[in-house]
């Protein structure tokens, strides 16, 4: 097993180990990386505790936890986790820990870097975050096969935004496409509802957690 130097560290938020919410992964136990520090500041975010602040941890100290489990599997996210340049060689040391490694990412920093053995979530930022503007969309060009692009939506207008983006790069096919409704702001039968006149592909993905804990549950 390769683990990264010890003395290489990130600044982490929390861990934990959980059932993922998200992405089609959603109900499998992982264990969670949150790290510290978000350049966004979307409008409905959850996690705004993870913004600044956080604890030095070494990388080789969070890939002997990873491993510790069970389950196999890791999900390194944020605030943002691209921000630390310490991020990319994490992730690949995980994977070479032999870990199912998958990476949310606020879709504002290159993925290109980003090992090809992980999977990567882009949360394409619609104009109800606020942060559209942040979007780079030179990202769109570096997704592969495994990859999944998630639109979180505040209405039905950010859900036309949606399709417009899916259609106007082709993205039907090509990756998973992720709807998540903000929690407690779309009815989620409405989002089926749309989903199903739409014709296009796309994954309807609630945030199980929130359904199973509530939505102030920080840790699961």
């Amino acid at each position: 097993m390769c683990i990264i130097m010890p003395l290489q560290t990130l600044q982490v938020c929390e861990t934990f180990y959980s059932i993922l919410g998200e992405s089609t992964a959603a109900g499998l136990p992982a264990f969670f990386i949150r790290l510290a520090g978000c350049n966004l500041r979307c409008r409905y975010c959850d996690t705004v505790y993870a913004y600044e602040g956080g604890e030095e941890m070494a990388a080789g100290e969070l890939v002997k936890t990873a491993v510790s489990y069970p389950a196999r599997r890791v999900l390194v996210t944020g605030g943002e986790p691209l921000l630390q340049a310490e991020t990319i060689p994490l992730l690949s040391a995980l994977a070479d820990a032999g870990l199912t490694v998958l990476l949310e990412t606020n879709g504002s920093r290159p993925i290109k870097a980003v090992d090809a053995r992980v999977r990567r979530i882009l949360d394409l930022k619609c104009p109800g975050s606020g942060m559209a503007y942040h979007n780079l969309w030179d990202n769109l060009e570096q997704l592969r096969d495994g990859d999944e692009v998630k639109f979180v939506i505040t209405d039905q207008g950010d859900f036309s935004w949606a399709k417009e983006v899916i259609e106007r790069h082709h993205l039907a096919g090509r990756v998973t496409l992720l709807i998540s409704p903000v929690f407690g702001a779309v009815p989620p039968q409405e989002v089926a509802a749309w989903i199903l006149e739409s014709g296009l592909p796309l994954r309807l993905n609630l945030q199980l957690h929130k359904y199973i804990w509530g939505p102030e549950v920080r840790g699961v």
